[in-house]
């Protein structure tokens, strides 16, 4: 199969040959995460904004000349990505920015910004020939993952930690995904499920080991540049576990440099549970590697202790001239009911995490008040409803008579 593009180490810079199990750099192992690099002197001045329009797809696969899929048949029939970017004066006026938009990616599929690595993950599967796929997952990817492969009809295995929620649990299953419950946190899961991986020849889909789950979650990136209108922002919040999606935003937009369609690159702000937060503390502390440790946060789907992608999250935040942000679980939680009541974007813990992260920045005075912000919400508020219920106070029950309605309402209704 002739490639559009090579592998190269983020370590070493070592060019690995292009096959369906090289995964990582042979020299680094698993901390040698490649990057997917194309020909970008021969794209430059072919590939552009009009080429994007042009093609009238609504999707991510609008940006087919910058993925790695061979393939169209491999390309699975689920709309992906072109999701809302919500202007919200409200949030602007409030925290005193010139502008704030909302990217809502609970609108994939399966509801969450995994959608876009899941497509390209399964295109990649099939381009490969292979035969089954597997992910280990706090939730989401593995939801993401399962719907894509039964449309693909591409048997997958998904292993999850036991306490993931049990609305994503449920959704494996209705998709019809071989389902292993790990006793343990993501990292347990993470070793059993690549033990499983090699032992049985399945296809890896964790976005942290495959260079090209990336490459599609770096289309969210492309799709801000353009909503728009290429007017950059000047910084982007979004939540940290793995480090894959704030790794997709800098391939985005280091595409698009490279490219000739922008100058520089948006500032990148990452955003982590104050109870698990090694990248951030790496960050911080000018670190050259991340240390694993365990962690916890209510934030199930950023509760990463052993975050394998953190190689190119400290470089999309180093190299972004960006910044790291910690939040509480508390900060978490009224930041969900915050952002759905003002921007209207119902958003999970992990999703609503960005938007605390902005928050405590514009509070504390670090975001000027002429700059442009762009908080992503990785995936909708439905994934995991049991955290919203604490956010918010119970609900009002009244027998069915009008007079115990008015006694219970009493001053607020009006």
């Amino acid at each position: 199969m002739a490639e559009r593009y090579m592998l190269r180490c983020v370590l070493c810079g070592a060019s690995p040959k292009v096959e369906a199990r090289v995964y990582t750099c042979p020299r680094c192992g698993l901390d040698g995460t490649l990057d997917v690099c194309y020909d970008m002197s021969a794209l430059r001045g072919r590939v552009t904004g009009e080429t994007f329009e042009a093609s009238g797809r609504r999707d991510l696969w609008r940006y087919e000349s910058l993925l790695p899929v061979a393939a169209r048949t491999s390309i699975p029939p689920l709309q992906v990505g072109w999701t809302p970017l919500y202007a919200s004066a409200k949030l602007a006026e409030t925290y005193g920015v010139a502008e704030v938009h909302v990217k809502d990616e609970g609108r994939n599929p399966t509801a969450s910004l995994k959608d876009r690595a899941s497509a390209v993950g399964v295109a990649k599967a099939l381009d490969f020939e292979q035969k089954a796929i597997a992910c280990a997952s706090t939730g989401n990817a593995a939801s993401s993952l399962a719907g894509f492969s039964a449309v693909a009809d591409l048997p997958c295995y998904i292993f999850v930690p036991e306490r993931a929620p049990a609305a994503k649990v449920a959704q494996l299953l209705v998709y019809g995904a071989t389902v292993v419950l790990v006793r343990g946190n993501y990292a347990v899961a993470f070793d059993l499920a690549t033990w499983a991986i090699e032992r049985f020849g399945w296809y890896n889909r964790n976005c942290a080991i495959n260079p090209y789950l990336v490459e599609g979650k770096k289309t969210c990136g492309l799709e801000i540049a353009e909503q728009l209108a290429w007017r950059m922002p000047h910084r982007i919040f979004i939540s940290v576990g793995d480090g894959c999606c704030i790794s997709g935003l800098y391939k985005a937009f280091r595409d698009l440099v490279d490219l000739g369609l922008i100058d520089t690159l948006p500032r990148l702000v990452g955003v982590q549970a104050e109870g698990c937060a090694p990248v951030a503390e790496a960050f911080d502390a000018g670190a050259e590697r991340v240390t694993f440790r365990s962690g916890d946060t209510l934030a199930d789907s950023i509760a990463v202790g052993a975050p394998r992608n953190w190689a190119k999250a400290l470089r999309a935040v180093r190299e972004s001239r960006g910044d790291m942000v910690r939040v509480t679980d508390g900060e978490i939680l009224s930041a969900m009911t915050e952002l759905a009541r003002t921007a209207g974007v119902f958003g999970e813990p992990a999703g609503v995490t960005a938007f605390a992260g902005f928050r405590k920045m514009a509070l504390a005075g670090k975001i000027g008040r002429d700059e442009r912000v762009v908080i992503v919400v990785t995936g909708n508020g439905l994934k995991d409803v049991d955290s919203a219920r604490k956010a918010v106070p119970e609900p009002i029950l009244v027998e069915p008579d009008p007079e115990d309605l008015l006694r219970k309402l009493g001053n607020i209704a009006r």
